[in-house]
Formats: C-alpha cells, sequence, structure tokens
C-alpha cells in the first residue's frame, strides 16, 4: 500500500448507559465516515449514517474525529462484519414503513 493510500479501519464499541452498539468506519484522519448505531437487546438499528448520504431517516455520523473521543474501547472489525451491520441497518431504516 502506498504512502498516499488512504487507511481505513472499522470497529464497534460499548456505551453501557444507553445500552447501544457502536459500529464505525474510520478514515485515516480519525474522521467517522459510516456509523451504525444498534440498540437494546434485541439490536433495533437506530442509525445507519454515512458523511456521503443526507438520508435524514438515517441519522448521522459522529460529530467529532474518534481521536478526540475519550473512554471508549474499540474492538477491531474486519470490512465484511461491518459491510453485514451496514447492509441490515440500513435496510431496517429505509423500508416503507407497514
Amino acid at each position: 500500500m502506498g504512502q498516499d493510500e488512504p487507511v481505513t479501519r472499522w470497529f464497534r464499541s460499548y456505551w453501557d448507559e444507553e445500552d447501544t452498539w457502536f459500529y464505525f468506519e474510520v478514515s485515516d484522519d480519525g474522521w467517522v465516515n459510516r456509523q451504525v448505531e444498534l440498540e437494546g437487546p434485541a439490536l433495533r438499528p437506530i442509525v445507519a449514517a454515512s458523511t456521503e448520504d443526507d438520508d435524514a431517516r438515517c441519522g448521522f455520523t459522529a460529530e467529532a474525529p474518534v481521536t478526540d473521543w475519550e473512554g471508549h474501547v474499540e474492538e477491531p472489525l474486519t470490512l465484511q462484519n461491518f459491510e453485514e451491520i451496514w447492509a441490515e441497518a440500513r435496510r431496517h431504516l429505509t423500508a416503507p414503513e407497514a
């Protein structure tokens, strides 16, 4: 990989105060490109946001780079892990209401 190629990483982090799993795709500058939030024991999707997308039904990405965050534990994910969670959350959030 060349020096100029961006490095993307994927991880998840749990916030027990809200019983929410956060899944992130983060660029090499620390900014979140895509973000998924799964809430409660049923892991209900509440956010599946992208910086490239303005679909308000899917929520919004973090407003600060991960390098500014404190107190979170990163559990690494593969691209495939993230893509599976992303696809399911997007389907749930963009499905027509019955």
